[in-house]
């Protein structure tokens, strides 16, 4: 089954190249190797991947710019695999949509069990019945097969850490969850990062999802405990 999955590979240095690529196809992927930005964006261009796996800082065009590109085409999976360990670039990251980060020098076999992590979420995605992949949380549309999501009607657009975060929430409205435990959820395994990215994650989502995003109305804040969103949002919640 794994041998039809095509694996892009972004990285400069031949070395780390060589072990993501032997990682790669010991799980018996297909896998194909850019050394640069310019060269990485021809290829996604000119083929499908199914997932791209990536470093950031890169001779040509760096990995961010790619990662505005990849998602202004679709929602193919990226993995992020970087030397740069600063909060900001995680952050950066993920608002740009990124599915995984994972920091220079790290274990092959960890980057393997969040290679499959993530394949296998994108896969169950596709699996949705049309009845439960859509909800409707207050002025909240959501459909989880097209990643849609629409306010009273009109459509937002969401990356897909922030689509994630918000089906989890939506999914069990009024359940407080903490950000360890949407840390889990999300990525589906102990993530090596700041927690602070859940964060960030909700920052994002209110300013997107809330008339007021200093007072929302939806997505709540449990203090000392975490985040729920609020089926039947009320005017005078604070």
């Amino acid at each position: 089954m794994t041998k039809s999955i095509r694996m892009l590979v972004v990285e400069d240095d031949p070395k780390i190249a060589k072990i993501v690529e032997h990682v790669l196809r010991k799980e018996g992927y297909q896998v194909t190797q850019a050394a640069d930005g310019c060269k990485a964006l021809e290829m996604i261009e000119r083929e499908r991947f199914d997932m791209i796996l990536l470093d950031l800082g890169l001779p040509g065009t760096d990995g961010f710019e790619i990662c505005r590109k990849v998602r202004a085409q679709g929602d193919t999976p990226i993995m992020v695999i970087s030397a740069r360990t600063e909060e900001v670039d995680r952050v950066v990251g993920f608002s740009l949509g990124i599915d995984d980060y994972l920091t220079k020098p790290f274990s092959p076999t960890e980057m393997a069990l969040r290679v499959r992590a993530i394949l296998r979420r994108t896969g169950d995605s596709r699996k949705e019945t049309p009845a439960s992949s859509r909800l409707t949380r207050g002025p909240l549309t959501i459909d989880k097969t097209s990643r849609a999501v629409r306010v009273k009607g009109s459509p937002v657009e969401l990356t897909s850490k922030e689509f994630d975060l918000l089906w989890i929430l939506a999914a069990n409205p009024n359940q407080v969850f903490t950000r360890d435990q949407l840390v889990d959820r999300i990525w589906e395994r102990d993530y090596v990062g700041d927690i602070n990215s859940i964060t960030v994650l909700i920052r994002r989502l209110r300013e997107k999802l809330e008339e007021d995003p200093g007072n929302p109305r939806l997505l709540k804040t449990v203090w000392g405990v975490g985040y729920k969103l609020a089926d039947e949002p009320q005017e005078n919640q604070d």
